[in-house]
């Protein structure tokens, strides 16, 4: 039953403007953006996701991270592939930026298509990936080879989008690799799907220990009662929960929206981990805030809550991420930022203010 439960929430995802307009009130601006960069840039909305959107009011904040905007396509600075993972492919869709560590993204598919996504291009371009089995080995056998590697994120798209199956045969087959000592999920089902996180699905991931998983809350208003459940039986499966949110711009860039949901997260056992820059993804200018706004609300944070609650602050760079502070800051111009990459280099950020 449970498994039918999330399949029959996917099955009824809200794919057009007619179907979204019969449980929000679009404005000509949400219309718009439906009808251009929406076309541009997929969308597709979990039936319980749009049940969070304030159905009067378009500035809601769950309405402005899932429904397509016209500012979309105005974006100067937007970039393919921002952080710059493509030429670091060692094999189909694992992303090798650091020497200890590999990303691998397991699926394109989301439960919901969020507008800031510095993956886009996944889900943009239906010739984005491979994602058969015949990859899944070549991937696997490259981590097999390569004694360095010791942690790997299992990402996306979203791997709990994956049936249980196909997950048990990830996990356990990473887990069959002896130099690698720590796995890792990413994913956002919590927030826009928690259906599926189902007992059965515990039960697998259990079995695979030590597994960390990393969510992905923005706004207080997502940790509705069906996430803090859906986190609350990852928890009792013995998973540590740590959560990275995106800075972004009317809908998290102020400091009483970061510390109700920096507090709410720690309430239900979730540890805030990153709070990342709004990363260059193309369609994204209009989310983006100048990273002064970040530093100030971080240190706000840090005189207001329990120091494990203040989340770091990152810039996600092609050269690793950079924790933000005014030591890591090199030099401020008009329009851009320098930064003080991990392997000692520089890296120019724009930063229009």
């Amino acid at each position: 039953m449970p498994d039918e439960c999330w399949r029959g929430e996917l099955a009824r995802t809200i794919r057009t403007e007619t179907d979204l307009a019969a449980r929000v009130r679009l404005d000509e601006r949400e219309r718009e953006g439906i009808r251009s960069a929406g076309e541009r840039y997929p969308w597709r909305i979990t039936p319980y996701y749009a049940g969070l959107m304030d159905p009067d009011d378009p500035a809601c904040p769950i309405r402005r991270q899932a429904i397509p905007a016209p500012e979309e396509l105005h974006d100067p600075l937007g970039t393919r592939d921002p952080i710059g993972e493509e030429p670091r492919s060692p094999a189909p869709n694992l992303i090798r930026l650091y020497r200890d560590r590999v990303a691998w993204c397991v699926t394109a598919a989301c439960p919901v298509n969020c507008r800031f996504c510095f993956r886009k291009r996944l889900v943009a371009s239906p010739d984005a990936g491979d994602y058969s089995a015949a990859a899944r080995r070549e991937a696997l056998e490259y981590i097999a080879r390569t004694p360095e590697i010791r942690d790997v994120l299992v990402t996306g798209g979203d791997p709990l989008m994956l049936p249980d199956e196909t997950i048990a045969d990830i996990l356990g087959s990473l887990r069959a690799i002896g130099h690698v000592e720590i796995v890792r999920i990413g994913t956002r089902t919590p927030v826009t799907l928690p259906q599926r996180i189902t007992p059965e699905l515990c039960a697998v991931l259990e079995q695979h220990h030590p597994l960390w998983i990393n969510t992905h809350f923005n706004h207080p208003k997502e940790l509705a009662p069906e996430a803090v459940a859906a986190c609350a039986r990852l928890a009792a499966a013995g998973i540590p929960l740590g959560n990275q949110s995106v800075l972004l711009k009317g809908i998290n860039d102020d400091v009483p929206t970061m510390l109700a949901l920096v507090q709410g997260l720690v309430k239900v056992r979730v540890r805030p981990y990153y709070l990342f820059q709004c990363h260059l993804a193309p369609g994204t200018a209009h989310f983006r805030t100048p990273v002064e706004t970040g530093l100030a609300i971080v240190s706000a944070l840090r005189g207001s809550t329990t120091g494990f609650a203040v989340p770091t602050y990152v810039v996600d760079t092609p050269r690793g991420k950079v924790a933000l502070s005014p030591q890591t800051i090199v030099e401020r111009t008009p329009d851009a930022v320098v930064l003080r990459c991990p392997d000692g280099s520089t890296w120019t950020e724009p930063n229009p203010r």
